[in-house]
């Protein structure tokens, strides 16, 4: 079983419990759940913003403990402030040391799109996500049959959040697309291998119809490299652990951003 098979396991058992513990009748009551959706793909394609939705993780399979000191509400805030067009936030507690309070304290401190980061398997996690303020959920073609994570994304829709579609290859992204799909994410890092290559970005970016959003997710450290990505037709970048890393994060994303906006600016004076 590799690491993707086992975090789905363990993820059915996790809902299943949630669900006997908290009934969707009370997820319905939150003072999130009727709140307007702020829309990812509008902040992301905004030309006056990066592009960037910057993520809030502690700790990763791949990587072990990557920041566990970090405030959510300072680096959410920080983030924004630095130029962020999103936020990214990890909820699932066992692999990445996130939780459902982290997303609602990013809501509190911050008007923009929030993508809730975890592992969707149920519809239940979809009504979660709408109870906990975030305004699109990630589906995980590696992680769902094609039927399934069609059928999650309409629900998604339905509720009126905005769906990520994350794939590795060609074969994912054909299986997978649907219309209820708003955005397109290419993750660079094999969820088999953990192996991380830019390349597959590249790779991908044009058999991604131009109606998606197209997100380059994963392994992105230098600012030139989203210059390069932009050119090749991606109109966002998900970055997390280059910026958790550091032991103020939100600095490390005013630096990068600060530095990747005097980049493409170099780039359109020489057009």
């Amino acid at each position: 079983m590799n690491i993707l098979e086992k975090i789905i396991a363990d993820k059915y058992r996790e809902v299943a419990e949630r669900k006997s513990l908290i009934p969707v009748k009370l997820l319905e009551k939150s003072i999130f759940f009727d709140g307007k959706v702020v829309s990812m793909k509008k902040y992301v394609t905004d030309p006056e913003k990066s592009g960037i939705i910057a993520e809030f993780k502690r700790k990763s399979p791949s990587k072990g403990l990557i920041n566990g000191a970090a405030s959510v509400e300072q680096v959410s805030i920080g983030y924004m402030q630095a130029g962020a067009s999103a936020l990214s936030i990890l909820t699932d507690q066992e692999y990445f040391g996130g939780s459902s309070e982290d997303l609602k304290v990013a809501r509190k401190f911050n008007f923009c799109p929030i993508l809730r980061k975890d592992f969707v398997v149920d519809e239940y996690q979809i009504i979660e996500a709408k109870s906990i303020g975030a305004d699109c959920i990630l589906l995980i073609a590696a992680a769902l049959e094609p039927e399934k994570l069609k059928s999650l994304a309409y629900f998604a829709k339905s509720l009126g959040l905005e769906v990520l579609l994350e794939v590795h290859d060609g074969e994912e992204l054909e299986k997978s697309l649907n219309d209820g799909v708003d955005l397109v994410g290419v993750n660079n890092r094999n969820l088999k291998t953990f192996d991380v290559s830019i390349d597959t970005s590249l790779e991908l970016v044009s058999a991604i119809p131009s109606s998606f959003v197209k997100i380059s997710e994963s392994g992105i450290s230098d600012p030139k490299t989203l210059i390069e990505l932009k050119k090749a037709g991606f109109d966002g970048f998900l970055i997390g652990e280059n910026f958790m890393k550091s032991s103020r994060p939100e600095q490390a994303a005013y630096n990068f951003i600060k530095e990747f906006k005097k980049l493409a600016a170099s780039e359109l004076s020489e057009v």
